[in-house]
């Protein structure tokens, strides 16, 4: 028996699946009751708890139409089990597969990992005070730093990826991206693309970096703010530049002063009242790490032009019609929105 709580074209196969617990030792048996639901929060891979002999399990794949390039399931496996060791904030991995007869792709399980994921609404009903986001904010920015100290050749991550000329190729592959997954002509992005081309850094430290930090990726232990149990969604991470960690992470870190429109289309808790803005976490950061913040700018309109060809590029696969999340079906004015913040910021050179 299987009861699944899914969007339409996303079921899993449960009679497949069943029998791949029981292969792998994860139940005991397969007239078990499994019940699926759908974390519907993420806009790219996808996600799913299993609950079924009182255990529970979590589920990742990619999404229907996506490159594997993208959305290797087995490389962001590997990150997780060997990371465990000396950055304990990640969920337990069981098992990996490349059978995609079993749920139409690739997928791995792992552990559910208990905690507060603070996204706007759960911020809104815990009616969190104004002085325990500089409390979180910290606790957030602490755990990235001890990423970014993370002794990677030690753990064996060496090979994954190539730290010189990372800028160069992050800046060349993401404007490639948008490209191919553009529809509409928006000026704003290729004025964006040849600035970061002409203004990139050439000279920078490397690092193990997540690439997707955000407050809706981190677990935290309970409302105390002081712990983070797991940091999620590591389909991005590589060596590179951290200051390209940080950039993403100040993208995503709208604030109350921002438009109403920039705030409705990159959703945040810190928008609320007690939260640093952008250059005060940055000069945290640089406190913390001891890198320098100079060239911040560049590393925010970075940030912000990734996500608008992620936007892009989940709305491309809406239109061709591999996804029927109606979430994505504005997606390309999310593109355009962050390319004109970027180009704001290009404009005043300032990220607030």
């Amino acid at each position: 028996m299987v009861q699944q709580k899914v969007r339409k074209g996303e079921e899993l196969n449960a009679v497949l699946l069943k029998s791949y617990l029981q292969k792998n030792n994860l139940i005991d048996s397969v007239k078990s009751t499994l019940f699926v639901e759908q974390f519907t929060h993420g806009f790219s891979n996808l996600t799913y708890l299993l609950q079924i002999e009182n255990k529970d399990y979590v589920l990742r794949k990619p999404p229907i139409g996506a490159i594997k390039r993208g959305h290797d399931m087995g490389r962001e496996f590997k990150v997780q089990s060997t990371l465990k060791s000396a950055f304990p904030m990640v969920p337990k991995m069981y098992v990996f597969s490349e059978d995609e007869a079993i749920v139409g792709s690739q997928f791995y399980l792992m552990e559910k990992v208990n905690g507060v994921i603070l996204n706007v609404k759960e911020a809104t009903q815990r009616k969190i005070a104004t002085a325990d986001f500089k409390t979180i904010a910290n606790t957030w920015l602490d755990t990235l730093v001890t990423l970014h100290n993370v002794d990677y050749k030690g753990i064996g991550l060496s090979d994954l990826g190539k730290p010189n000329g990372y800028v160069e190729r992050q800046v060349t592959n993401w404007g490639k991206q948008y490209l191919k997954a553009k529809t509409n002509e928006y000026p704003e992005v290729e004025i964006v693309m040849r600035w970061m081309q002409e203004n990139q850094p050439t000279s920078y430290d490397h690092c193990l970096i997540h690439n997707d930090y955000k407050y809706d990726n981190i677990v935290f232990k309970d409302d105390y703010w002081h712990e983070v149990t797991a940091v999620l969604d590591w389909e991005m991470a590589t060596l590179g530049d951290p200051l390209m960690d940080l950039g993403t992470s100040l993208a995503y870190w709208t604030v109350a002063s921002d438009d109403d429109f920039i705030k409705q289309g990159i959703p945040s808790p810190t928008v609320f009242e007690g939260n640093p803005i952008r250059s005060e976490i940055a000069k945290m950061y640089a406190e913390k790490s001891g890198r320098s913040i100079e060239n911040v700018v560049f590393y925010y309109v970075f940030g912000l032009f990734k996500i608008a060809v992620i936007a892009q590029q989940i709305y491309y696969r809406y239109r061709q019609g591999w996804t029927t999340d109606i979430r994505f079906a504005n997606l390309n004015k999310a593109a355009e929105l962050c390319c004109k913040l970027a180009l704001n910021a290009i404009k005043t050179n300032k990220i607030d």
